[in-house]
């Protein structure tokens, strides 16, 4: 994949809300399909019933499942430019291109069992994810490889779970990106509505997240926070989510207090 988010001193820099363009045909015949089907986007935007309006939670509507794969997709990039071996796709005896198809629609169905419940939602997720994608996987794939990238999928929405351990670096991307979507934005509704909660208040600190590649690994996350609730974002929910993902020895994240009066009980947490 190229890197068309910018380039900062020949290392790439994303900022994983903005729109990139992957050149990968697949990958893009995919995405189009996903982001116009009616079905599919009828789940995204049911998700945030039980979440955000019956229980004050953060977004995980249309715009989460946008922006987590969105990052996915970015640190997907990062760690194929870092040489990291994704094995999923290739255990299967699917080709290449595939590790970026699995890792898009497991991004995309990943939070579907919301309509079901939030409480242990990634187990509601399988069966109704498993329906879909019979029916979008035949556009692409012949039978036995549908089937392959079936299991691909639904083994990387189940272990976006922290009870849950990744097999694959395919899932182990699934789970860390979505523990990147942190930014202050996602808690608007909530917080407008009166969430006062940790997660709500948390994410309100978090004022900004890049992806870069680092020197000594291959992704470099960077988080701007402008208060101190921001830590619970970072140390309770990404590193969380980081650990056990796989991944901990590919991505060095660093978070930084921005708060320019100084008053700050946190400057730097580096994992």
């Amino acid at each position: 994949m190229s890197d068309s988010a910018g380039n900062d001193a020949a290392r790439r820099v994303y900022r994983p809300d903005a729109d990139h363009h992957f050149p990968d045909a697949k990958l893009n015949q995919v995405l189009e399909f996903v982001t116009t089907d009616e079905e599919i986007q009828a789940y995204l935007e049911a998700q945030n019933i039980n979440a955000v309006d019956r229980m004050r939670y953060n977004d995980h509507g249309a715009k989460h499942i946008e922006i987590v794969r969105n990052r996915a997709l970015c640190l997907y990039d990062l760690l194929k430019a870092g040489d990291v071996d994704f094995n999923g796709a290739r255990q299967q005896g699917l080709e290449e291109a595939d590790e970026a198809v699995i890792i898009a629609l497991a991004a995309t169905l990943h939070d579907v069992g919301h309509v079901v419940h939030r409480d242990e939602h990634a187990y509601y997720s399988i069966p109704l994810a498993a329906d879909i994608l019979d029916r979008v996987l035949p556009e692409f794939y012949g039978a036995a490889d549908a089937v392959r990238v079936k299991g691909e999928v639904l083994h990387a929405i189940l272990c976006h779970h922290r009870s849950e351990t990744p097999l694959t670096t395919e899932a182990g991307v699934i789970r860390v990106a979505d523990g990147l979507d942190m930014e202050s934005g996602r808690s608007r509704i909530p917080y407008e509505h009166g969430g006062r909660g940790i997660n709500t208040l948390s994410s309100q600190a978090i004022e900004r997240v890049t992806l870069q590649q680092g020197e000594s690994v291959p992704v470099m996350v960077e988080i701007a926070m402008t208060n101190a609730a921001g830590v619970y974002q970072v140390d309770n929910l990404l590193k969380a989510k980081l650990e056990g993902s796989g991944l901990e020895e590919q991505i060095r994240i660093v978070a930084v207090n921005t708060n320019e009066n100084r008053e700050q009980l946190v400057e730097r947490i580096e994992l």
